[in-house]
């Protein structure tokens, strides 16, 4: 599984970025994006999401749906 950052909702604070063991978020163009390759929403690493932990918007970062 990996998440993804919901353009709409994101303030583009940055506070997802140096939390990602993966370094899966990147500056996009408008707001930070995660890449689907390389996220594992944190699994081996932590028990929750640390992107979704910091986050300060509410569901700014969800789970990307197959």
């Amino acid at each position: 599984m990996a998440l993804y950052i919901a353009a709409e909702e994101c303030i583009s604070c940055g506070d997802c970025k140096p939390v990602c063991p993966t370094d899966s978020i990147k500056e996009g163009a408008v707001v930070f994006e995660i890449s689907k390759k390389t996220c594992t929403e944190c699994n081996g690493d932590y028990d929750e999401p640390q992107c979704v932990k910091v986050c300060p918007i509410d569901n700014c970062i969800l789970p990307l749906v197959a």
